[in-house]
C-alpha cells in the first residue's frame, strides 16, 4: 500500500498553522539576509539563514499522546523515548488505568518538545469534545492518536476535531506484537489489513489521511517506530521554522522584485554598459554573466553555497534555465523568438527605423533580467529548504 507523509518545506513554505516564534533576535537575522540578498551576497544569506533555524531551533513544541483508555499510550511514551518502563523518569504503565491527569516528559531523543500523557478517553469527561476541551487541545502542536484492536468510534471524532482545528497528528497502532502473535494471517497481509481498515474509517469521515504507523511498544527499534521518529524530527522542524521561513520568503520575494524594476529602468534608459560594465551590451552572453553576478547566482558564488550546505554545485545549477545564453534561449520560447533568424533578418531590413534595434534590444534585456530574478529565486526556496533539512550526500 502506498503510505501518505506529510510533505517537508516546499517552494511555498504552504502551512496553515501559525508559530509564535517569541525570538527577538530573529528580526535582526532576518535584516542581515535581506541586505546580503539586495547586495547579491548568498553566501552571506546562507549564513543567516543558518542562523535563523538554530534560533527556531530551540522553541519548545507541545505533543499530546491520546487514545482510548488501555491502549497503551504511556508504554508508547517510554518507547519513543527509548527508556524501560522500570526506569525512574519513565510514564507509569500497568493493566489497569495508570494516567488519571496529564502527565509531562521530555527526551533527550527530542530536545525542547514536551511529551503529554493524557488520561483516556472517557476517563475523566463524557464526551470527546469535552475532553478535548478539559485537556486544553488548543494548546499542542501535535497530536498522536493511540490505537490498538480497534479503529474506534472515538479516534474516529478526535481525528475529525483535530484535523478542523488545522494541527497536525498521526494514528499508532500499538501492541502489534500481540496482533502478530495471535493472527494467522502472515505479517505482510495483517499489516495490510491494518492500516486499510484505519483508512476506509478516516475516509468514510472525510478525513485527510495522516501518517499511520504500526508499532510495538516492545520492540522501539523495529516496525514502523524508525520511520516514525524520522517524520516527527522533520514535523518538528516543520512546526517550529514554517512560518519564520515562510515570512522570509514573501521578504526575499519582493526585494527580488524591487531588483528587476530598478535595472528595468536602467535598461529603458540605456545605462545598460557603465551599470553592467560591458564594452557591448548586445553581446547576450556577456550580459547575461553580469545579471547572475548581480543577483549572486554566478558560478563561483554558487559553488560557495554548495559547499556551505555540503552539497554539489550541480544540485543549485541542476533546474536554472539561466546557466548559459545558449541555455536561456532554449529554454525560454520568447527570447528564442526575440533572437531566431527570422526576427534578425526583419530587423536588419528595417534596421533604418529609429529605435527599432534598441527597443529589440531592451526587450532581450528585461527577459533575460527577469528569468535570472526567476532562477535566483527557485535557488533561495532550495536555501531554505536545505538549511531546515540539510541534503543527504
Amino acid at each position: 500500500m502506498a503510505e501518505t507523509h506529510y510533505a517537508p518545506l516546499n517552494s511555498a513554505f504552504p502551512f496553515v498553522t501559525s508559530y509564535k516564534t517569541g525570538c527577538s533576535s530573529l528580526p535582526e537575522i532576518s535584516r542581515s539576509t535581506e541586505r546580503a540578498l539586495k547586495e547579491g551576497k548568498l553566501l552571506e544569506l546562507v549564513f543567516g539563514v543558518k542562523e535563523t533555524v538554530a534560533t527556531l531551533s530551540q522553541i519548545p513544541v507541545t505533543i499530546f499522546v491520546t487514545g482510548d483508555s488501555g491502549n497503551g499510550m504511556s508504554s508508547f511514551i517510554n518507547a519513543l523515548r527509548i527508556i524501560g518502563h522500570e526506569e525512574d523518569a519513565s510514564a507509569p504503565t500497568g493493566v489497569v488505568r495508570t494516567t488519571q491527569v496529564r502527565a509531562e516528559y521530555s527526551s533527550p531523543q527530542f530536545p525542547n518538545v514536551v511529551l503529554w500523557d493524557l488520561p483516556g478517553l472517557g476517563a475523566t469527561a463524557q464526551t470527546v469534545e469535552s475532553y478535548m476541551e478539559e485537556m486544553k487541545f488548543s494548546t499542542c502542536d501535535l497530536v498522536i492518536i493511540i490505537t490498538s484492536e480497534q479503529f474506534s468510534s472515538n479516534h474516529m471524532k478526535l481525528s475529525k476535531i483535530i484535523q478542523s482545528m488545522g494541527k497536525r497528528f498521526y494514528i499508532v497502532w500499538t501492541k502489534l506484537d500481540r496482533d502478530l502473535s495471535r493472527s494467522a494471517l502472515s505479517e505482510i497481509r495483517l499489516l495490510q489489513d491494518i492500516q486499510e481498515n484505519i483508512r476506509e474509517n478516516l475516509q468514510k469521515e472525510r478525513v485527510k489521511e495522516p501518517p499511520i504507523f504500526l508499532v510495538s511498544n516492545l520492540d522501539p527499534l523495529l516496525h514502523d517506530f524508525p520511520k516514525l521518529r524520522d517524520t516527527l524530527h522533520k514535523d518538528l522542524s516543520n512546526i517550529r521554522c514554517c512560518e519564520p521561513l515562510k515570512t522570509l520568503d514573501g521578504i526575499y520575494a519582493k526585494i527580488l522584485g524591487d531588483k528587476v524594476a530598478v535595472w528595468n529602468q536602467r535598461i529603458a534608459n540605456e545605462c545598460l554598459r557603465n551599470s553592467l560594465g560591458v564594452s557591448d551590451d548586445n553581446d547576450m552572453g556577456e550580459c547575461l554573466k553580469m545579471y547572475r553576478l548581480i543577483f549572486g547566482v554566478d558560478d563561483e558564488s554558487l559553488q560557495q553555497v554548495a559547499q556551505s550546505m555540503g552539497t554539489v554545485l550541480m544540485e543549485y545549477k541542476a533546474n536554472m534555465k539561466s546557466q548559459n545564453f545558449d541555455t536561456l534561449r532554449r529554454e525560454d520560447w520568447k527570447l528564442k523568438l526575440m533572437t531566431c533568424v527570422v526576427v534578425k533578418a526583419f530587423f536588419c531590413l528595417f534596421g533604418f527605423l529609429p529605435g527599432l534595434s534598441c527597443c529589440l534590444r531592451r526587450m532581450k534585456h528585461k527577459r533575460m533580467l527577469l528569468l535570472v530574478a526567476q532562477d535566483t529565486k527557485n535557488i533561495l526556496e532550495r536555501i531554505l529548504r536545505d538549511c531546515v533539512f540539510p541534503p543527504q550526500i
